[in-house]
């Protein structure tokens, strides 16, 4: 996780303050030729590393890429829920949320 919950990102128009963990899967890369993006949710404390289940997919219709969405095992979040708690940045995108089984 190189944005821990409580990381400050300042961008040229706006700031986006990270209230979950947000970070990348080393090795796999995303639509953009970076390394493909996860939010990490349900998670109270800022970590570095996490291992858990990948619960949603955030597609971006307006983007190059789409984010994966990981909480702890055994947690079950609606879409409505994923998304209010990636909206600090999803606002910016045309995002839907896809639920994995």
């Amino acid at each position: 996780m190189d944005r821990p919950k409580g990381y400050i990102h300042k961008k040229e128009k706006y700031t986006l303050n990270y209230d979950i963990n947000y970070g990348y899967i080393p090795g796999v890369l995303g639509g953009d030729g970076e390394e493909l993006d996860v939010y990490l949710l349900c998670v109270d404390t800022p970590v570095s590393e996490y291992e858990g289940i990948i619960i949603a997919i955030a597609h971006r219709d307006n983007d190059c890429e789409d984010k994966l969405v990981m909480a702890p095992e055994g947690i079950t979040l609606s879409a409505e829920e994923i998304y209010e708690k990636i909206c600090f940045q999803e606002k910016y995108y045309r995002t839907a949320i896809e639920l994995k089984k």
